[in-house]
């Protein structure tokens, strides 16, 4: 186009140089020739700068930096990996993972222990208890505590030792030893069977977490529509720049014809000045769509670069991928199911339902009265040294060693269970007039309620941008037709202006309005190709997540 263009101007050069020649006197042969010379000479410098400026387009949008040719999928695998955003999102879940780890280590089993020593100097209080001089007592005990996720209920198990010397000489055994063990467990029957604090906010935090998995979701899904956007009004601006070119290449090639017509007297100089405005109004306009092509640069790169550190950041991008018509089948009523199905605002908002759901359990449960039922079972053992007395009472006299034993014997003692003991309980609290479970339980109602209608309306709001969507995409690929059918003829309605003028059945002021209209055709056509684009992506993207 551009090469048949330069044939026809040239050709329009020679042909007025000619006419002029054949026009003026034989004097004036040497004059003509020369200006016939100079005007070809500046026809043809104006249209090599124009290539040149066409040529070094990509240095002038990013002086001294790389180029790097980027396709749309790698745009977008880019941002799954260096995404910030992204990976903010990314961090979320593992909060919560950190937070049900904790709630989690409530039921693990504790050990505890207990190793000491105690001396008592007892002083006498009656002819009963004449004191000793002192009593030193050993303790080293050991037990595993742990809370029962399933019932609620809460597992004890103990064994305690003691090593007991004394200078009390009415003492059966010096040194004592005594061993013991005790199992009990502590079942809720009501209050806390089937939901308590704890897992109450297992149960949150759960959903929680799945949550943040659907806003990571949304994130992600949202970013890579960001990103697919972004690329393509990038290219638009790449391609509205190019028009900009050509609109001003036109003008300053009917400034230089303009100025050869005046050159060889066939046009006024006055005339020249309308089309010296239109040139420096054009050249306003493709710096205008430079600068708007920088900024859609910086808007891409802002999504795919891991931060200033990046290397792609100082870089030029050189989109490879262009817009095209691709005909889309919409299936609306498959797309609203989808979204129904799948879109994450949506899932978040029955989540939602289901905490408030929970925290109405946890209210009913503490409404309930609190009544438990305890077992218990162990045994005990005695064994150590074992003197013999005579006498009874106070002639009572330690005559000598009956059993020399020590904490081997407690222990046999303990094994066969020859001193168990056990106890059953069941415990009832219950307070009067009711506690502040019931206006909990109520105003969890209320927000159950409101979780509802927040689902319908939401439902709603989805189906509607859905079809919203679906009507943008078939609008989009109706002005894609018309635009493309309005460019076409303004090219046409430009060509054969551009004929007219040559023969001189125009003006100045009908071939600029053609080359206006033309580059508005160019610059409409670009837009409704790159709004049905966008429609495409817009239209997956609401089927998946919300609003970004």
């Amino acid at each position: 186009m551009v090469g048949r263009k330069l044939v026809a101007s040239a050709s329009f050069v020679l042909f007025v140089a000619a006419s002029a020649f054949a026009q003026t006197q034989p004097s004036d042969t040497l004059r003509t020739e020369e200006l016939v010379k100079q005007a070809v000479e500046r026809y043809t410098s104006g249209i090599e700068a124009v290539v040149q400026a066409r040529t070094a387009r990509t240095v002038q949008e990013a002086p001294g930096a790389a180029s790097v040719p980027l396709t749309l999928e790698d745009a977008v695998r880019r941002a799954v990996d260096n995404n910030l955003e992204m990976a903010v999102e990314r961090l979320n879940p593992q909060t919560f993972d950190l937070s049900l780890a904790a709630l989690r280590a409530n039921y693990k089993p504790i050990a505890t222990s207990r190793f000491g020593r105690q001396d008592n100097v007892r002083p006498p209080s009656s002819l009963l208890n004449p004191g000793s001089p002192n009593v030193s007592t050993m303790t080293y005990n050991g037990g595993l505590v742990q809370n029962v996720e399933w019932g609620g209920g809460n597992l004890a198990v103990n064994f305690n030792n003691a090593r007991i010397d004394s200078e009390d000489l009415l003492a059966n055994f010096n040194p004592q030893y005594n061993s013991s063990y005790l199992f009990s467990y502590t079942q809720p029957l009501l209050r806390g069977f089937r939901i308590d604090q704890n897992r109450q906010q297992m149960q949150t935090v759960r959903i929680n977490r799945n949550n943040a998995e659907l806003n990571l979701t949304a994130r992600t899904t949202n970013t890579l529509a960001a990103v697919r956007s972004a690329y393509w009004d990038y290219v638009y601006s790449i391609e509205a720049v190019d028009v900009a070119l050509q609109s001003l290449t036109l003008a300053s090639k009917l400034l230089s014809d303009n100025k050869i017509r005046v050159e060889v007297g066939t046009m006024a100089p006055m005339d020249v000045v309308q089309a010296e405005a239109e040139e420096a109004t054009r050249q306003q306009t493709l710096t205008i769509a430079t600068a708007t092509m920088r900024t859609a640069e910086l808007s891409l790169k802002r999504l795919i670069v891991s931060g200033t550190n990046d290397p792609l950041w100082a870089q030029h991008i050189e989109p490879v991928d262009r817009p095209d018509f691709q005909s889309a089948s919409i299936d609306v009523e498959g797309a609203v199911r989808a979204a129904l199905g799948q879109r994450t605002d949506l899932q978040i908002a029955r989540n939602n339902f289901e905490t408030n759901n929970v925290l109405l359990k946890s209210f009913r449960d503490q409404m309930l009265p609190d009544v438990d039922a305890i077992v218990t079972y162990g045994a005990a053992g005695l064994g150590g040294t074992q003197y013999s007395f005579s006498g009874t009472n106070l002639d009572r006299l330690r005559t000598g060693v009956l059993f020399d034993g020590g904490y081997r014997n407690a222990l046999d003692t303990l094994r066969g269970r020859e001193y168990p003991n056990w106890q059953f309980a069941l415990a009832v609290n219950y307070p009067i007039g009711g506690n502040a479970a019931n206006a909990q339980a109520a105003r969890s109602r209320l927000l159950i309620q409101q979780n509802q209608a927040q689902i319908r309306a939401t439902e709603l709001q989805v189906a509607t941008e859905v079809t919203n969507a679906a009507l943008q995409v078939t609008n989009s690929a109706e002005a894609l037709t018309a635009s493309r059918a309005a460019r076409d003829l303004s090219q046409r309605r430009l060509d054969a202006e551009m004929s007219r003028f040559e023969v001189g059945m125009s003006n100045n002021y009908q071939v600029v309005q053609a080359q206006r209209d033309l580059r508005e055709a160019q610059n409409s056509e670009l837009r409704t190709l790159l709004n049905y684009r966008k429609a495409l992506v817009e239209f997956d993207r609401v089927q998946q997540a919300g609003a970004r």
